[in-house]
């Protein structure tokens, strides 16, 4: 498949996108909002020139925060648009990055040759960094065509997408050439992407930025002053983030065992999704747990079994406040989410067995002893026990898991350094 053909069959899959946005605004009806920027309609007041970013999620708009704040301080005068593609992507952005005037914010348009023009024509970007892997070939031919340099940052490829890209050689390969970073995490993953067609020049193995992450000191502050406020400095607490439909009764199945030997133990308890913030709150009152929404900002009491937290922009505090975690999206064929955040705040790391999407990273963790995978409930349960019960196994876990993070570092210069050569062209 070419691109014209490509963008042939777009166009006639635009009433199934139409259906597809319709079904995800009945579950979350922010998708029913802003719909004309999906098509570079009514996009808000730009600045034009500086830089664009597009990150798709929530996963990689917090992968791209601290490459962009690199990028505010380095290029002062620059206006820094980012896109994604989720309500939920947008909200993380505008919570990122709510008093920083420079960045500029919207849905990015569907790939359409008409409508990637009409948004370049609008922001102007001189330089294009798409993190993870996120390619869009008209997007990325109508930059070419502007003669505006196009990045892809922090980049993925697994075996398997890359097998699914070889499929459309005629689409990719022609997409890759126009590309002039591809910096990735792993020499594998580079030499993937010089056999789909990108230039082995533009090639440059980085690392993960998601090594990257620095934690602000006042966050460890606040999360013990409210421990205190809690009551709660001997209690053992524990936190499952990022999870998603299915794992949540699991979860609650392994807290119940917890309960029955310290009556005091609390969860806390993170889906992924927003739209799902109610379903799980209903389903915690239903399994006959005491539950406060964080929402509510309600104080958590010593009957309390869990809290949900039913916030945005605030994990990685949630984190914090927990001894031990387990990261979800892994009990659950869905890939796993990033296993650094727990690692930074120095927390054991707990994880279901699906972590496809991380697969590096896991193997970095669990081989330092930061890391360890379970099955079920029963096994989730035994885990976070012996954390609550082990108090130096949970300290190793945690010092290795620091030790990964700082072993690793150097991924957002290295990055940096290429966006810089880019933009001095």
């Amino acid at each position: 498949m070419n691109r014209t053909l490509y963008t042939l069959l777009f166009h006639l899959g635009l009433p199934l996108v139409a259906i597809r946005l319709w079904l995800r605004a009945r579950k979350a009806p922010a998708y029913a909002k802003r719909i004309g920027e999906r098509f570079a309609l009514n996009l808000p007041v730009m600045q034009p020139g500086g830089i664009w970013v597009h990150a798709v999620s929530v996963g990689e708009s917090i992968a791209a925060a601290p490459m962009i704040r690199a990028l505010l301080t380095r290029y002062p005068q620059m206006p820094i648009t980012v896109t994604c593609m989720t309500p939920t992507g947008s909200q993380r952005i505008e919570a990122l990055f709510a008093d920083e005037p420079r960045i500029q914010h919207c849905y990015l348009p569907y790939d359409l040759p008409w409508a990637a023009a009409r948004f370049l024509a609008r922001v102007q970007p001189k330089l294009a960094v798409i993190m993870e892997t996120e390619l869009w070939p008209n997007h990325i031919h109508q930059c070419a065509k502007r003669g505006i340099p196009v990045a892809l940052a922090n980049a993925r490829l697994s075996a398997r997408s890359a097998k699914g890209y070889a499929r459309f050689a005629k689409l990719t390969r022609p997409m890759l050439e126009e590309m002039s970073l591809i910096a990735v995490q792993t020499e594998a993953e580079a030499e993937r992407f010089r056999q789909l067609g990108a230039r082995p020049e533009c090639v440059q193995v980085t690392g993960s930025i998601k090594f990257d992450l620095t934690i602000d000191p006042q966050l460890l502050t606040a999360a013990r002053a409210l421990r205190e406020q809690w009551q709660a400095q001997e209690r053992p607490v524990w936190i499952a983030a990022s999870t998603h439909e299915g794992e949540d009764e699991i979860i609650l199945a392994a807290h119940r065992q917890l309960l029955s030997h310290y009556p005091d133990a609390l969860l806390i308890l993170v889906p992924r999704h927003p739209e799902r913030f109610n379903s799980v709150f209903e389903l915690c009152q239903r399994e006959g747990f005491d539950t406060v929404r964080r929402s509510t900002a309600a104080p958590v009491g010593p009957h309390t079994h869990v809290l949900l937290g039913d916030t945005m922009g605030e994990l990685l505090f949630l984190y914090a406040l927990a001894d031990s975690a387990f990261v979800g999206g892994s009990l659950v064929p869905n890939g796993g989410h990033n296993l650094l955040e727990p690692a930074a705040l120095a927390k054991p790391v707990l994880s279901g067995p699906h972590l496809f999407n991380f697969l590096e990273i896991a193997a970095l963790l669990r081989n330092a002893g930061a890391l360890e995978e379970v099955e079920d409930a029963q096994g989730l349960a035994v885990a976070v026990q012996r954390l609550f019960e082990l108090p130096q196994d949970a300290q190793h876990m945690a010092q290795a898991g620091l030790n990964v993070m700082l072993a690793n570092q150097g991924a957002l210069q290295r990055l940096l350094d290429g966006l810089a050569r880019l933009l001095a062209r």
